[in-house]
């Protein structure tokens, strides 16, 4: 208990950034710390009650930090503090380091990747959750670290962390660590390749020598980190064939896409590890219903199938669920990722047709080219009124699948890929009230 009251006691600190996770860091902190906050816009008129604490920008000098908490979506480069952080970057840190520090007795299971980090550790959360663990979902997905309450010694946490977070995490350490995958992603942010591998594998390098961690065997990035890099924690190489036969005889449609799969091998082998009870295990994967707008069934007939993908920010997060269907309307838009390639070959595009919606229209179409029959659309709605005027014409026998997989990310017209996957059901709810006579 020492260390947790020593760390975090009588010290001046600002929070950078009041949404979910600087709020909980910022109830976290306040009885024992002089906590103060800044916030590039304008606050909820909920949280009036704490604008004492909040600082003006021409005053932020005055005031001799010990610690500075940033919210991950925060670019230090390009932020209102910009000079501010760089001058004092050896005082960043992160939720995740102070929930660290002040339970550094917890195990964790940390899981990154490029694609699937909140798919797995929602499989993950419910499999230890059935095995009676005293199991929270926290991180990018479920309740900020620090708004957790009730916690014992045998409390575990699944952490969902992005490379945001671990680019500035200091002391965060994980009896478990995952790294699903690395594909270029986040370069407007990262800037390069090798820091945004970087930043995932800090995962690791932060482990003791008593951590394990799990890491996919067929990554190439994460093959060329292993070979030029040293750790201290057990590495296990996650090989899906070696656990391919199990996998292949779940019943649960969920798991049938490449990428879906692959996040189900690392769960195997988590379980295998920790010598969970096989029959709670298998129980636990063929009932999960997976999440929203992930690769979410939200239509289906014995002719058309809707597919709600919208958490697809880019091409590697769609192509595995592409290469499952058939005769498939795909729908894609939004804001390109830098550095992002569309790696099907065009022998396994010939039964998709591509609708691209928005601004950014000729940069998907060059993309594509050559692969796929690309269709300018210029926002969701004229998109579904041509794929539905489409299907009327759309003879073939075969079933048809609407698959809104838009391989951008979503703030070109939208908050998130919430709102946008909220908005696309909308619509496909009215479209299909409205068009009755398709054959669908």
């Amino acid at each position: 208990m020492k260390k947790k009251i020593n760390f975090f006691l009588n010290k001046k600190i600002l929070i950078y950034g009041l949404g979910k996770s600087g709020l909980a860091s910022y109830n976290f902190l306040k009885d024992k710390n002089e906590v103060y906050f800044y916030d590039d816009f304008k606050l909820d008129i909920k949280l009036s009650k704490i604008t004492n604490r909040q600082i003006e920008y021409k005053k932020i000098y005055d005031y001799n930090f010990d610690i500075i908490i940033i919210s991950p979506g925060i670019d230090i480069i390009k932020c209102q503090l910009s000079q501010f952080l760089r001058k004092n970057k050896n005082k960043i840190i992160t939720d995740l380091d102070v929930f660290y520090k002040s339970n550094p007795h917890n195990i964790c299971f940390a899981i990154t990747g490029s694609n699937g980090k909140s798919t797995t550790c929602k499989i993950l959360h419910n499999v230890l959750y059935d095995q009676k663990f005293d199991a929270r979902l926290v991180g990018n997905i479920g309740n900020p670290i620090l708004a957790e309450k009730n916690i014992n010694k045998s409390t575990v946490f699944v952490v969902e962390a992005s490379s945001y977070q671990l680019e500035y995490s200091k002391y965060f350490r994980s009896k478990y660590s995952v790294i699903l995958n690395i594909s270029p992603d986040h370069l407007e942010r990262h800037k390069t390749m090798k820091n945004y591998v970087n930043a995932k594998f800090k995962l690791i390098e932060n482990q003791s020598k008593n951590g394990i961690a799990f890491i996919n065997n067929s990554n190439k990035y994460i093959k060329k980190k292993l070979i030029t890099d040293n750790f201290l924690s057990k590495i296990v190489k996650v090989n899906y064939e070696k656990v391919e036969n199990k996998i292949e005889k779940i019943k649960n449609l969920y798991f049938k896409s490449d990428g879906n799969k692959e996040n189900l091998s690392f769960i195997f082998y988590i379980a295998n590890y920790l010598k969970l009870n096989q029959k709670k295990f298998l129980y636990t994967l063929e009932n999960f219903k997976g999440l929203n707008y992930r690769q979410q069934i939200i239509f289906d007939s014995k002719n058309l199938q809707i597919i709600n993908d919208s958490k697809a920010t880019s091409y590697a997060s769609s192509e595995s669920i592409l290469k499952k269907f058939t005769n498939v309307y795909w729908i894609v838009g939004g804001i390109p990722k830098e550095g992002d390639k569309f790696k099907l070959l065009r022998k396994d595009c010939l039964n998709i047709k591509a609708y691209i919606f928005g601004k950014n229209y000729r940069k998907f179409q060059n993309d594509l080219t050559n692969k796929i029959k690309t269709i300018h659309c210029s926002n969701l709605k004229t998109t579904l009124d041509k794929i539905f005027q489409n299907l009327k014409s759309d003879y073939s026998r075969k079933k048809k699948y609407i698959l809104f997989s838009p391989s951008g990310a979503s703030f070109d017209s939208f908050k998130n890929f919430e709102e946008r996957g909220t908005y696309f059901n909308k619509l496909i709810k009215v479209y299909l009230n409205e068009r009755k006579n398709i054959n669908i």
